[in-house]
């Protein structure tokens, strides 16, 4: 199972998520969620409007709930939010059972969705987010109404093979700080990292937690075209994690009535580069499916 490197290791990552968490709106409850896989930290944000059917939030990897900072504004005019922490990755949630296979990742969310109050949900997912939420979809569909991917990985095209190679040193904990904080640069267009709450977050998971998830398996696009809620997907032009035109040609063959953007110039960090313009599109998503009951 994943765990951390040293009890000094998890005080370094738990700074690091509470200054980043700082960035975020104060949530109106902090929930574990008992799964069969360990205790799932989800936070819940109320929104300005009083809607039927709340957001869930799915973040990339080691980036937990902190990476939603930049759009939990915008996104909070559309209705209520949950933030998840991965089981498995670095985070709040603790994993107490091994998570062998695809199965088993859409097994815990389900019973995360499962034990709250709500009937349904728009799931959102950055990444591996992304990833999860379309394993959760193709699975155990029975709380998803909407969904909603961000760059993910895994579901449209391969991972580059320039990508794994930069990926693998970043990953181990005994290379130096400056080779993390390189690989996150990276992704993220070239952008400079030291100073971001975030992007130090990350790092620190990195460094500190050992990952023991089992392989995501690349989603077909015969599995892909079985889907059948509306589906949103928003990639990143200047994506590093598979290649943008592949990615939106696979969307459009797979899921010809899915609503397909493309940001130009957005890295594969586009939820920070782009908040408003994503909630902007989701709104207008969710509207056109009419999956939103207004306030009176």
């Amino acid at each position: 199972m994943g765990h951390w490197d040293s009890a000094e290791g998890q005080d370094r990552f738990r700074s690091t998520y509470r200054a980043a968490l700082r960035d975020l709106p104060k949530p109106a409850a902090t929930l574990d969620v008992r799964t069969d896989y360990g205790l799932v930290r989800m936070y819940r944000f109320a929104g300005r409007t009083d809607t039927r059917v709340p957001l869930v939030l799915l973040p990339g990897r080691a980036s937990a709930s902190p990476v939603w900072a930049d759009n939990l504004p915008s996104l909070l005019a559309i209705g209520d939010v949950y933030t998840v922490d991965l089981l498995g990755e670095p985070g709040m949630s603790i994993q107490d059972r091994p998570i062998t296979g695809d199965d088993d990742q859409a097994a815990w969310l389900h019973q995360v969705l499962d034990a709250l109050p709500e009937e349904s949900f728009h799931l959102v997912g950055l990444s591996i987010g992304g990833w999860t939420a379309a394993n959760l979809a193709l699975r155990e569909p029975t709380h998803v109404e909407t969904l909603t991917l961000i760059d993910p990985v895994y579901v449209l095209d391969d991972m580059p093979w320039e990508t794994i190679a930069r990926s693998l040193p970043a990953s181990l904990p005994w290379p130096p700080k400056s080779w993390r904080d390189s690989f996150n640069s990276y992704t993220a267009g070239g952008a400079p990292v030291e100073d971001v709450p975030v992007a130090q977050m990350i790092e620190a998971g990195m460094k500190h937690y050992a990952l023991k998830l089992p392989q995501p398996e690349r989603i077909s696009e015969d599995r892909l075209a079985t889907l059948d809620m509306p589906v949103l997907i928003i990639i990143a032009g200047q994506s590093v994690m598979h290649d943008p035109q592949t990615a939106a040609r696979t969307a459009e063959r797979a899921l010809p009535d899915a609503t397909v953007h493309t940001y130009e110039d957005a890295s594969h960090a586009i939820n920070g580069e782009y908040p408003e313009r994503i909630a902007e599109d989701l709104a207008a998503f969710l509207t056109a499916h009419q999956a939103t009951i207004p306030a009176n």
